[in-house]
């Protein structure tokens, strides 16, 4: 059984101005894909705050994975890639390329997302945009394929050998 943890990153939204629906969505999704979601969190767009919370989950070791939504944009408050970029020990620059490539068939606008995932100990970090709609298309464009990548973090690489030997890269 896989674990996660979902953090908005929403100034609006920890300050009661504006009810979150992204996190709600993230943690629905994980929950259709049989992730058991130990804890959710709203938190302000303060690069030390979003940093505090995903060193905080990931050193744990209690999650096998940090799904963040918001702050992924052009405004001067969207930092949520720098404070992942920051904690993480190894990026993953495929899930946010692969997120992007997926929601610009969709929108032009995904072009502008600045996105990012890592690792950090033996937790996957990844961000989403705080758009609801943008949150759901951009996550399920990666998420079918999370599972493996988890269970080599997690050192059980025995329910990802595939008979056939496509899991052979």
């Amino acid at each position: 059984m896989l674990s996660a943890v979902v953090i908005t990153v929403s100034d609006k939204s920890y300050e009661g101005k504006r009810k979150d629906l992204a996190g709600p969505e993230v943690e629905g999704l994980l929950q259709d894909y049989a992730y058991v979601v130990i804890d959710k969190c709203i938190i302000p767009d303060e690069r030390p705050i979003i940093e505090e919370m995903l060193i905080k989950y990931a050193d744990a070791g209690k999650a096998d994975l940090i799904v963040t939504t918001g702050g992924t944009g052009f405004s001067v408050r969207d930092v949520t890639p720098e404070a992942t970029i920051s904690v993480c020990e190894r990026l993953v620059p495929g899930i946010p390329e692969v997120m992007r490539y997926e929601s610009y068939k969709i929108t032009n606008r995904a072009m502008l997302s600045r996105a990012a995932a890592g690792i950090r100990k033996r937790c996957l970090i990844i961000n989403l945009p705080g758009s609801p709609k943008a949150a759901r298309e951009n996550f399920l464009a990666v998420l079918p394929a999370l599972r493996h990548g988890l269970e080599i973090l997690r050192g059980d690489t025995s329910e990802c050998a595939v008979p056939d030997g496509s899991n052979v890269l």
